[in-house]
C-alpha cells in the first residue's frame, strides 16, 4: 500500500520499506512492433515515494558518480516533499539537457552505481526521477528559455550534437548570439544519427532545438566546416568558435571475409529506418533473415533490438567475455533479452563464411578463456585452439566500438595543436592554442559518453564568457 506523502517523507528507513521501482515498461511484445521509447513515467506519488529512498548522505557518492556533479540530493529531497518545480529548477542547474541526459546516461555505471544503498538494498532510482522532473517541468510550462538582454555579441558553435546543443544553449542565455553550423540536413548530431529512436525519439531532440531556436540560436545546416566554411573565416565572423563536431570512426571487423556483402557496420545498421536522410548503402533487407552482432556495448544491444524491430528471424550477439563483463548498460541487456535477442558468450570471429556464395552465409566462431587480471583489473584473453563452430548468419554487424578520428589538418586546421592521437589540446577552460576557439567533446577525448560531451560543452560556455567580457574592447 501507498504510504503518504508525510509518511514518506519522515521515514528514516524509507529505502527499507519501499522497494525500488523502476519506470513502467511496455511488453516487449508490443515494443518490438514500433520504434517509440519503451518506458512511461511515475506519476506524482511513486515520484515521491521513490525520492524519499534518498539518504540524503552528507557526502553523497552520487553527485561524484556524475560527470556533471549533478546535486541530486538536493533535487531528491525537493521531490520527496513534493515540489517539483523546484526540483526540476535544481536539476536543471547542472545540465540544460537534462531530457536527454535522463534518457542516454549509463546509470547502472555511474550515479546510480555510486548509490550508498549498493550492497545493503537497491539503488535509489535517480535516472527514473530525473525523467519524470523534466517531462512534469514541461508539462507545466517551465522551460529555459529566459535569455538576458543581448550583448552584442557572436559565438559560432560548430556541431549540432549534444555537445553543441548544450554550448548554444548556455551561451544564448547569456545573451549571446550563437549560431551551430553542422554538415548534416538534420541536427542532433549523434543523437538522431547514432542512437535508434527507442532510445530517445525524435521528438525530444527536437523539442530541445525547438526550445533553444525560441532562445535565439540559429541553426545553419548541410554546411561543411573546411570545405563550405573555414575556421578563418568562422573566427573573422563571430567573437569566439566552439569546435564540437562528433569526430570518431567505427572499428572494423578484421577476420577474412570481413568484406564480403552482408557485412554492415553498427551505425549504418541502424539508421535503415529510423532517419529521413538517404543512405549511401542500398536498402538493407533483414526480415526473414538472421542478424549477427559482434559486441557488447550499448551499440550493440541497439543493433540487436533494432534487428527484432526490423523483422529479423532472429538476433543472436556475440561476445568474447563473460555477460559480467559486458560494457553495456545492464538495462540495456535486459531489454535485449526481454525482447528475444540471444547470446552467445565466450567466442568471438574466426571468420566470415560465404561458401562460395559471394555473400554472408555464416560466422564461424571460437571460443575464449579468460585468464589472470592484469594491473587494471581486467582478466586477459586467449583462443581455444581447436573450439572452431560456426552459426548461421545472413547479416554480420561489427558493433565493436570506435576509435578517435584526428582533427583535419587541412591548411585551415594547422594551427590548432593536437595530442598524439590529433585529438585537439586545450587548456582547463577548453580553450585550444588559438585565441577565442575553444573545442569539447570527441575532438578533444575521444569517443566518450553524452555527459562527457555536454560537460565540456557547459564549461566553455562558461570560459567564452568570461573571455569575451575580459577581452579589450576595439
Amino acid at each position: 500500500m501507498s504510504m503518504s506523502g508525510m509518511e514518506v517523507l519522515n521515514s528514516k528507513y524509507a529505502w527499507r520499506e519501499l522497494m525500488r521501482l523502476d519506470l513502467p515498461k511496455r511488453p516487449a511484445s508490443e515494443r518490438v512492433a514500433d520504434f517509440l521509447e519503451i518506458y512511461g513515467l511515475y506519476d506524482e506519488q511513486t515520484a515521491r515515494e521513490q525520492a524519499s529512498r534518498c539518504l540524503q548522505c552528507p557526502d553523497p557518492s552520487c553527485v561524484g558518480g556524475c560527470p556533471l556533479c549533478n546535486p541530486i540530493p538536493q533535487w531528491m529531497l525537493l521531490t520527496a516533499e513534493g515540489r517539483f518545480l523546484e526540483a526540476a529548477a535544481v536539476l536543471g542547474s547542472a545540465t540544460n539537457l537534462a531530457e536527454i541526459c535522463a534518457r542516454l546516461c549509463p546509470e547502472d555505471r555511474m550515479c546510480e552505481g555510486a548509490c550508498i544503498l549498493n550492497g545493503t538494498s537497491e539503488p535509489v532510482s535517480i535516472r527514473a526521477i530525473e525523467q519524470f522532473l523534466c517531462e512534469y517541468a514541461l508539462a507545466h510550462g517551465q522551460t529555459d528559455t529566459t535569455t538576458a538582454a543581448p550583448n552584442g555579441l557572436r559565438v559560432a558553435v560548430a556541431g549540432s550534437g549534444p555537445g553543441g546543443l548544450a554550448c548554444a544553449g548556455e551561451l544564448a542565455k547569456r545573451g549571446y548570439a550563437v549560431t551551430v553550423l553542422d554538415s548534416a540536413l538534420l541536427p542532433g548530431g549523434l543523437l538522431v544519427s547514432g542512437l535508434p529512436a527507442f532510445r530517445i525519439e525524435r521528438s525530444i531532440v527536437q523539442r530541445r532545438i525547438e526550445l533553444l531556436q525560441k532562445c535565439g540560436v540559429v541553426f545553419r545546416l548541410g554546411v561543411k566546416l573546411g570545405a563550405d566554411l573555414t575556421l578563418t573565416q568562422l573566427r573573422a565572423g563571430f567573437d569566439a568558435v566552439y569546435l564540437g563536431f562528433d569526430s570518431r570512426q567505427a572499428r572494423p571487423l578484421e577476420v577474412p571475409g570481413a568484406g564480403l556483402p552482408g557485412v554492415v557496420q553498427a551505425v549504418a545498421f541502424l539508421l535503415q529506418k529510423t532517419t529521413a536522410v538517404p543512405l549511401a548503402i542500398a536498402p538493407l533487407e533483414v526480415s526473414g533473415k538472421r542478424v549477427v552482432v559482434v559486441g557488447g556495448g550499448d551499440t550493440a544491444m541497439d543493433c540487436l533490438r533494432a534487428a527484432l524491430r526490423y523483422g529479423a528471424r532472429e538476433a543472436l550477439c556475440v561476445y568474447r567475455r563473460s555477460q559480467e563483463d559486458m560494457p553495456c548498460s545492464r538495462t540495456q541487456f535486459e531489454n535485449a533479452v526481454e525482447e528475444g535477442a540471444r547470446f552467445v558468450f565466450r567466442a568471438e570471429p574466426a571468420a566470415v563464411l560465404d561458401r562460395g556464395r559471394g555473400s554472408v552465409v555464416g560466422l564461424r566462431l571460437i571460443r575464449t578463456e579468460l585468464g589472470a587480471p592484469d594491473a587494471s583489473g581486467r582478466r586477459s584473453l586467449s583462443v581455444v585452439p581447436g573450439s572452431e563452430f560456426d552459426v548461421e548468419a545472413d547479416w554480420v554487424v561489427p558493433a565493436l566500438g570506435f576509435t578517435p578520428l584526428p582533427c583535419p589538418r587541412t591548411e585551415d586546421f594547422s594551427e590548432l595543436a593536437v595530442n598524439e592521437w590529433g585529438g585537439l589540446v586545450v587548456d582547463g577552460g577548453q580553450m585550444t592554442n588559438l585565441p577565442g576557439v575553444f573545442a569539447g567533446g570527441d575532438l578533444v577525448r575521444g569517443p566518450s559518453l553524452v555527459l562527457h560531451a555536454v560537460r565540456d560543452a557547459r564549461r566553455a560556455a562558461a570560459q567564452i564568457a568570461a573571455y569575451l567580457c575580459a577581452r579589450p574592447m576595439s
